[in-house]
């Protein structure tokens, strides 16, 4: 299904921050993640990530390591705070990347775990899922939640304390994050999740909120980069108000652990994220939201040249800090 398109947003409504990125992709002809082979759009993107994000921090210790799956094996990468010693016990901190459940990896949001280790004195572990379209749903959710089964087993080993542990993600892995920490399917005995960080997650995947209408093009995402990810990840008979794939339209009344929670204004995510945020706090949730209406999606993987997306990622940091009661 495709939207009609509307006039591009105008330069002038962007974030100063931001507006350069914008002008060169759209002067280089708006080639976005559907508008060539797979190959190439996790290649263009992993090399974005690399260019634009964050210049990666040195931490006390990083390692990767292979975890079972249904029908398989896949990977995690463990990051230790500056000034933790080996066998010191940090809090824990998940993190899933995003990329639409197709595009995306442990080296392409390295530079924001590392950040994020550094900035709030916890272990945080990055989870390496099968990615669609060769793993459609609701296979990279289900590895996401093996991974924290293998990190709450392996937790002594690992030298984290899984009774002070946080879930984060942005985009699709803030879709699985936010699923993880509150479909009582998924949760996990001795495991405690004190709160989520969702970086302009998925949470209506009905593609229904006003602004898929407004996003559709001057964007690296708009709302057909959204249809076309959606396709690679789900099968065409999907029901897509799925719990697992639209948690906003269960979250009405569902008090949920302390959110944490940015959306930007340029991003056909924009009203669900708000929505969720929104229906979230009605419930009785701690809801720590913030909202920049000039900026588009993936400020985060871009801070390197968006002083926006570091800002915010601090902030982050701040309210995991809190959560789970860590020393900086």
């Amino acid at each position: 299904m495709s939207s009609p398109t509307a006039e591009p947003v105008p330069l002038e409504q962007v974030a100063a921050d931001t507006v350069d990125l914008v002008r060169a992709f759209r002067a280089n002809g708006e080639v976005s993640f559907q508008d060539v082979p797979l190959a190439d759009a996790r290649a263009n993107y992993l090399r974005a990530c690399v260019a634009n994000g964050l210049e990666p921090e040195t931490v006390a210790d990083t390692r990767t390591l292979d975890y079972p799956v249904a029908g398989g094996i896949a990977s995690i990468r463990v990051y230790r705070p500056n000034g933790s010693t080996a066998q010191v016990v940090t809090p824990l901190v998940v993190f899933i990347h995003g990329g639409g459940w197709v595009i995306g990896n442990l080296d392409s949001h390295d530079s924001i775990c590392r950040t994020l280790a550094n900035q709030t004195a916890a272990t945080v572990i990055a989870v390496q899922y099968r990615v669609a379209p060769e793993y459609r749903f609701p296979v990279p959710l289900d590895d996401c939640f093996a991974a924290l089964q293998f990190i709450t087993d392996k937790a002594c080993e690992l030298k984290v304390d899984p009774g002070r542990a946080l879930i984060a993600g942005d985009s699709a892995g803030g879709n699985m994050a936010t699923v993880l920490a509150n479909n009582p399917a998924y949760q996990i005995d001795g495991l405690t999740l004190k709160g989520q960080v969702l970086f302009y997650p998925v949470t209506d995947l009905t593609a229904s909120q006003p602004s898929y209408r407004r996003i559709t093009s001057g964007f690296p995402l708009t709302a057909q980069s959204m249809h076309w990810f959606r396709g690679q990840y789900t099968a065409g008979d999907q029901d897509w108000r799925d719990a697992r794939l639209s948690p906003l339209l269960h979250a009405e009344g569902r008090k949920q652990p302390p959110m944490f929670i940015l959306t930007v204004g340029h991003d056909p995510l924009a009203d669900e994220g708000i929505a969720y945020a929104s229906t979230a706090a009605r419930a009785g949730t701690e809801v720590v939201h913030h909202h920049l209406p000039g900026h588009a999606h993936g400020v985060l993987t871009s801070a390197g040249k968006i002083k926006s997306g570091r800002r915010v990622l601090t902030d982050a940091a701040h309210f995991i800090v809190r959560q789970l009661g860590a020393d900086t």
